[in-house]
């Protein structure tokens, strides 16, 4: 599942502090290879990584990361990465079309519950795959408007 997500991905969008988080985890190679929008407050020139990974840092919102990303990716998909709080603001503005889950059961401690802020009179989730194996299960949810 995770080979045919990153086939069809052309760009990739993520919050501060997933990058921040990942900054010091991913490998020389980070695990994108394409260019990489991280939706911040404070400007930082593009990061160039092996493998064909830019990080490009977007201080004017949600909106232009997307446009940006959309341009990089030409005709594949688009990855909304994380975090829950960058995931939550573009399902409020209706801007994501389907999201899968990988759960795995994996304890991390504290953090955002993804659907926190979404509005059940709003939006709603259709599941439309289950994959699962003995070490996670991938969740594929269509979104809709009501």
């Amino acid at each position: 599942m995770l080979r045919a997500t990153f086939e069809r991905t052309g760009a990739s969008v993520m919050g501060r502090r997933m990058f921040d988080g990942g900054e010091l985890a991913w490998p020389e190679e980070a695990p994108f290879h394409t260019p990489v929008f991280v939706v911040t407050h404070s400007k930082r020139d593009p990061w160039e990584r092996p493998g064909g990974t830019t990080f490009h840092f977007v201080d004017d919102g949600i909106l232009s990361a997307l446009d940006q990303a959309r341009q990089a990716a030409g005709d594949r998909d688009v990855r909304i990465s994380g975090g829950a709080e960058t995931i939550q603001q573009y399902l409020d503005h209706g801007l994501i079309d389907e999201f899968s889950i990988a759960l795995a059961p994996v304890l991390f401690g504290t953090g955002i519950r993804l659907f926190d802020r979404v509005d059940p009179d709003r939006l709603a989730l259709e599941q439309t795959r289950t994959d699962a194996s003995s070490r996670v299960t991938h969740l594929t949810y269509a979104v809709r408007r009501r």
